[in-house]
């Protein structure tokens, strides 16, 4: 069976949470029996990545504009075409904008699973038209798709509520890998920072990321004196807010260092102190689960994607009071500093790239 994907900017190493999936998840699948080609976004794709395949996973670079309103649909509509004429037999299609196009791929015959990332249209990035466009996509995605892959429980629950779709839905969680601890301070040392001496967080610059609360609190706080704030990932396009966040970290003395990965993000992950991940809205956070990996003390935004992840009342703040966040803050850094346990066991991209596989697979 040839399985293609879309509603991806691409991988490897490409900023984004649907890219962190579909990174570690393909060459699974793939090394199970999978036959798998991902297309990707032509626009996010860097000369020397211009590559036809990574770790087993076949990549086709389609184009896209790279232009927010309209990159996803339009690179969207090419890949339904290039998986028909390449004799595609499913199209998994990622995140529910793209999934517009759902019933345009049932019409050429081609059996489609969506995977439900989270509600975007509850996302300040967009505007009133792209937020109904969006919830359209929702709609079809549950209309017409042939299966409906969720990454959460709670969109799980929203999509009964909603529209009354309990069959063919599959809960897959997101995954995380083992933890790559890193000692050396090499790469930490050269943004001014020490170990466990600063406070992490990271994402793209986007209003819903809720950044702009976190610096306004840290600004206020008292463990400004003793600790950094490092806010890691850049923006997918410049806008008005993402050049507004750079300048009030400046202005506060936060630490960016751009889009980090590698080994250098697991550094960063090492050596913090605390986690913090400020969200109005998630789907399932990658990156918390990531600091969950290594052990982190975590302090995250009161919402149900965060909550079903983390429950304790002292790691949870309202992400639209400055003053909550500032004072879970200085309670979480009065405390002392010792690694923390979690259960991970749900999370396993191995279990993961098992179970999406049987859905691609299945006859219907």
């Amino acid at each position: 069976m040839k399985i293609f994907v879309t509603g991806t900017r691409g991988i490897p190493e490409i900023q984004g949470g649907v890219e962190t999936h579909c990174e570690n998840l393909y060459p699974r699948v793939v090394s199970l029996g999978g036959d798998v080609t991902l297309i990707r976004r032509f626009c996010y794709v860097k000369s020397d990545e211009r590559r036809t395949e990574f770790e087993g996973v076949k990549l086709k670079d389609i184009y896209a504009p790279r232009k927010k309103s309209i990159e996803a649909i339009i690179h969207t509509l090419l890949s339904i075409i290039y998986t028909r004429v390449k004799g595609g037999d499913v199209i998994h299609i990622h995140a529910i904008g793209p999934a517009l196009l759902t019933p345009f791929a049932r019409i050429l015959g081609l059996k489609v699973v969506v995977t439900h990332h989270g509600a975007d249209y509850r996302r300040d990035k967009w505007g009133r038209l792209a937020k109904r466009i969006l919830r359209m996509g929702e709609k079809m995605a549950v209309k017409y798709a042939n299966h409906l892959v969720v990454i959460s429980d709670g969109i799980r629950k929203d999509i009964l509520e909603e529209y009354g779709r309990s069959e063919n839905i599959h809960l897959i969680y997101n995954g995380v890998n083992k933890a790559v601890v890193i000692e050396s301070a090499d790469y930490i040392n050269t943004l001014g920072l020490a170990k466990h001496k600063y406070i992490f967080a990271l994402g793209r610059f986007v209003e819903e990321k809720g950044f702009h609360q976190l610096i306004a609190a840290y600004d206020k706080s008292s463990c400004k004196k003793d600790y950094k704030l490092v806010i890691a990932g850049d923006a997918d396009h410049k806008t008005e807010y993402s050049e507004m966040l750079k300048q009030k970290a400046k202005d506060s003395g936060v630490v960016l260092p751009g889009f980090v990965k590698g080994d250098n993000l697991s550094e960063l992950f090492s050596h913090a102190r605390l986690f913090v991940l400020p969200s109005f809205h998630e789907g399932m956070p990658i990156a918390l689960l990531e600091a969950m990996s290594y052990g982190l003390d975590v302090l995250v935004s009161h919402i149900p994607a965060n909550t079903g992840l983390i429950s304790d009342k002292e790691s949870l703040f309202d992400p639209f009071d400055t003053k909550d966040v500032k004072q879970k803050l200085e309670i979480k850094l009065s405390q002392s500093f010792s690694p923390k346990e979690y259960d991970m066991t749900e999370y396993d991209w191995n279990t993961i790239a098992e179970k999406t596989l049987k859905v691609l697979t299945l006859n219907n």
